[in-house]
This record gives structure tokens, sequence and C-alpha cells, in this order.
């Protein structure tokens, strides 16, 4: 079955769910489309989700990949790349490095996942020649709907860094809050998970917890509200809380879980999608410029919403004088 990559059937694509992220596509309305390189997009769902994306105004796509087989792909899925910019690179690693080229050239301003895995696609990001390291840590975040909670809900780090120093989770918190910001949170909430809401000496990421907060008013970590450590039930819910004697301006509000690890956050955001429908975008930040990840097993809608996210993220950047 061919897939159809109208402006029409990608808007019809798009609005689903529970409305959380059409919420994000109305802020995108006005603004332009952001050029964006996407590498190596040689299947039908990679290739027509950089497509639909650019027929929602959200991004400019610049294709990178071998030529023969970007047709190919087109013509049996029905794609029109008539009027789409495609640079030939030979091979899945080629266009890794061409893509994060044509970022560091100022001819794109995203990076974008097509088809080919993500380690070499991230070689080619952090690679020490050539690649778009900044002083911050690079970090993944899920940008997710959840039916059961009342607002885009951001989860960290549940792809990149596995086991989290407190240093590391200072970047991964700021660039958190940083995403927020551009998505239109003032002075987004932060819930540092724990498996307790007490210090624990013996459990090291309630003593992380309380650092990144002491931190938070000295001003190390910017522009957040942090509480932690919080279990999982007190971070959501504001009753759950109040039963534990605890006052926080986060507890049942938070926009962003920040998680003890990788295995943690991953399992987190995988629970929230598969024993609560949730939808996921994916975005990794602290590089030049944002990440967009995307898997063959995303949805339109998911896809969709991370070109969205990372719009924003990039419009936000050329406002704003944050160094990453």
């Amino acid at each position: 079955m061919a897939i159809t990559t109208s402006r029409e059937s990608a808007v019809k694509n798009a609005q689903t769910g529970t409305g959380k992220y059409e919420e994000l596509l109305k802020n995108c309305k006005e603004l332009e489309p952001i050029p964006t390189a996407v590498a190596h997009p040689c299947e039908a769902t990679a290739l027509a989700g950089a497509i639909e994306a650019g027929d929602l105004g959200l991004i400019k796509p610049i294709v990178v990949g071998p030529i023969a087989k970007l047709q190919e792909v087109a013509k049996s899925a029905g794609i029109d790349l008539r009027n789409i910019e495609i640079v030939n690179a030979p091979h899945s690693v080629a266009a890794a490095a061409k893509a994060v080229a044509l970022v560091r050239e100022g001819k794109a301003e995203l990076l974008m996942k097509g088809s080919l895995h993500t380690d070499e696609l991230m070689s080619a990001v952090v690679s020490r020649e050539g690649g778009l390291r900044t002083g911050r840590r690079l970090s993944h975040v899920f940008v997710m709907d959840v039916p059961t909670y009342h607002k885009v809900l951001i989860v960290t780090d549940g792809a990149i860094n596995i086991a989290p120093t407190l240093e590391d989770k200072v970047d991964i918190c700021q660039n958190a809050i940083d995403l927020a910001i551009s998505l239109g949170r003032e002075k987004p909430k932060v819930a540092i998970l724990c498996a307790v809401e007490t210090v624990n000496s013996k459990m090291q990421a309630t003593l992380d917890a309380a650092a990144l907060c002491k931190m938070a008013e000295r001003g190390q970590i910017k522009g957040g509200i942090l509480d932690g450590p919080l279990a999982f039930d007190n971070a959501i819910s504001r009753d759950a809380a109040k039963t534990k004697g605890i006052q926080s301006e986060v507890a049942g509000d938070p926009d962003i879980l920040l998680a003890p690890d990788l295995e943690a956050g991953n399992i987190l955001a995988k629970q929230l999608s598969f024993l609560a429908n949730a939808d996921s975008a994916g975005l990794v930040l602290g590089a030049k410029v944002p990440i967009i990840l995307t898997s063959r097993a995303d949805s339109v809608r998911s896809r969709i919403a991370s070109c969205a996210v990372a719009m924003l993220a990039a419009h936000a950047r050329r406002q704003s004088t944050i160094i990453r």
C-alpha cells in the first residue's frame, strides 16, 4: 500500500490522541520550517516521516543517502521527492557523517535519524573531529503524552547515560529544563526520582537528588524548580505526597522526571507507553543542535511530535544566548 504524504493526510495523522501534542503543533503554526539534515532514511517509514513533517511546515528536510535507493523507496511507497533536496552519500556511515557536516556548515539546524542504526549516527555526532560536541553532556529525553497526566511530561535520561554521575545529572537536568522552557514552560518543575523520598547515605541516588536541589538554589542549575528525592508516587500524585507529609511545589505537577539511571528512565518511559498508552517523542540534547531520534516502530503522530518539539527547540536557540 502506498504511503500518502500530502499536507492533508499529514495533518489528519497528527490530529489524534489526547490533544497535548496538538497544542505543540499549534505553537509551531506561525514559525518558519527548520532546515533539517535527515540521515539515511532508506525505508518507507523513515522517509515518509521526514516528508510528512515537511508537509506540516515543521522542517525543511535535506535528505542524505544513496540517491538510487532513496528514489526506489520513494517510488514503491508513493512518496513524492520532486521538491526535496537530496544529498548523495553511498552508505549509512557516510550519510551520518555528511548530515553532521551539513549542520556544521550551517546548512541545517536540526539533525534527524533515518533508518540507520542509532550508534552510527551518534558516532558521527560525538566525533572529536567534525562532530557536534559542546561543553554539555549529551542526554536523551522522551517527551510523552500520557493520557492519565494533565500535561506533556519529559522523562530523562533513558537512552544515553547508563550510570550518570552527579555532574552528568547537572547537564541532563539543565538540558531538559532548557527544552521545557522552549516548549512554553516558564519555570519547569523537575521531580528527581528515587526509590524513596528521604535522603539515605546508602542510596547514592538520594544523595545526588539532595545535591542537585542545593545546586539549583545556588544557581548551578538554572531556570527550573527542583525537588527530590521523590518516589514516583509522590512525584506524580499530590495526594500521595500529602499522605507522606511532603510539602512541595513539584509534587503532583512535574514537567520533568529525572531518572536515577538509564535503566530506570528507559523502563519508566516504556511502561508509560505500553501500560498507559502514552505516545513518546524522542530527542537528544546537549549537542550543537537538537537531534531527532525516530524508530521504525514509531507512529506517525510520534514522528511528527518529535519534529515539532525539535522545531520549537531550534527556534528557541535562535532567540537565546544559551551555550550548549
